[in-house]
């Protein structure tokens, strides 16, 4: 169990690093979910599963889904990845 619970640290440290040099936002909130979800394992084998259900509820769950619809609000979430982005530049021939 103590091997498992060591793991689980290690996987918190590398969504952090992660999380830090991750240039797309998205990405980010992914591994912020991730984050969570490995802290609230965390937090079940602690033996405190009232903050468990708190971090999963609030950490994984609302906190996320407030993120992207943030993202898609203000246009950083693209329908089609493929597309270039429209500067505003015409280019002329």
């Amino acid at each position: 169990m103590e091997l498992f619970f060591d793991l689980l640290l290690v996987f918190l440290l590398i969504c952090t690093v992660a999380v830090s040099l991750s240039k797309n936002l998205l990405n980010s909130i992914i591994i912020y979910m991730s984050f969570s979800l490995i802290m609230s394992v965390i937090w079940i084998l602690l033996e405190s599963p009232d903050l468990a259900i708190t971090e999963a509820a609030v950490g994984a769950g609302v906190t996320s889904i407030l993120f992207i619809i943030t993202l898609k609000k203000i246009h950083a979430i693209l329908k089609n990845d493929s597309e270039p982005e429209k500067s505003g530049e015409e280019h002329h021939e």
